[in-house]
């Protein structure tokens, strides 16, 4: 073949080569560039979403820094991740049991899946149904033993922690299956040769389950803790109201009301920028703890 010929066939690979290329580039310009920028410029104006925006600066963000609101709603939405090592700790432990020769271990695991692939809406329903403090089912079972279960949705004492043991409920199945993968792809001869060496079953899990099923509870507490950041439809439907005094307000249930209830848009996307950046950070460090566990692992 010709050097020209040759010349020809690099420039029209070259061509469909950035033509492919073009494609997802554009899209995050369109999709994701350019709404990013204009939620920044929207937070340092007092637009309402509907008429003409005044620039009014970093108002907005000196706003949020003093606004005691939004930082309780972020003090409840930390709070609510309280759940995260709970659930994992849960789900690690159904993990290890579903891994054994146990009856109907196959519909065991398909009944914890269930809430995972179900309608948040309708189970956030169906549990504020069990935590109503006259017929509720969770009151209910309490009087069984004698104990008189409180309105746990109207205590700003209980409202809390009642979302937390729904929210890890529903998240068990996921992260149990998960799990399940990791412990399942561990190789025998690990356990085999920690037998020989006499070791009981708490120093297997500790010494070779553990430390091979890290890379997935990394996984899981980074995934958990940016979509936990982002809890609202729990909040929404439980507590319309954001719970007593806003004792079950999260950050976003915080934002979507100030800015689509009163209209507030300039003001809710500088709070919901700031509630980014928390999240950035958290993350950031979460991967630089990882990459020095690993470190230490090794």
């Amino acid at each position: 073949m010709s050097t020209s010929g040759t010349s020809r066939m690099h420039r029209s690979e070259h061509r469909w080569a950035l033509l492919f290329v073009a494609a997802p580039v554009v899209g995050y310009l369109l999709f994701t560039l350019y709404p990013v920028c204009m939620a920044f410029y929207t937070s340092l104006t007092n637009s309402n979403g509907l008429g003409i925006a005044r620039f009014v600066g970093l108002d907005n963000y000196v706003r949020v820094l003093s606004d005691g609101y939004f930082l309780q709603s972020l003090f409840n939405t930390f709070f609510y991740m309280i759940g995260i090592p709970i659930g994992l700790a849960l789900s690690l432990a159904l993990a290890i049991g579903m891994n054994r020769a146990i009856p109907l271990r196959s519909a065991l695991r398909t009944i914890y899946y269930v809430p995972v692939i179900s309608s948040l809406a309708a189970i956030a329903i169906l549990w504020q149904w069990a935590y109503n403090g006259d017929f509720g089912l969770v009151n209910q079972v309490l009087a069984w033993f004698g104990i008189e279960g409180p309105n746990w949705l109207a205590d700003k004492d209980f409202a809390k922690p009642a979302i937390i043991a729904m929210a890890v409920w529903k998240g068990l199945g996921y992260s149990m299956i998960l799990y399940l993968a990791a412990i399942q792809s561990v190789p025998r001869s690990l356990y085999e040769a920690a037998e020989l060496d006499g070791a009981n079953g708490w120093q297997k899990f500790r010494a070779i389950t553990l430390p091979m099923v890290q890379p997935v509870t990394f996984f899981l507490v980074v995934t958990n803790v940016i979509g936990g950041a982002q809890i609202f439809t729990e909040i929404n439907i439980m507590t319309p109201q954001g719970g007593p005094e806003l004792s079950t307000a999260s950050a976003v249930w915080y934002i979507w009301r100030q800015a689509f209830k009163y209209q507030q848009m300039g003001y809710g996307t500088a709070m919901a920028i700031v509630l980014g950046l928390l999240i950035l950070v958290i993350t950031l460090i979460q991967f630089r703890l990882n990459r020095r566990n690993n470190f230490v692992l090794d």
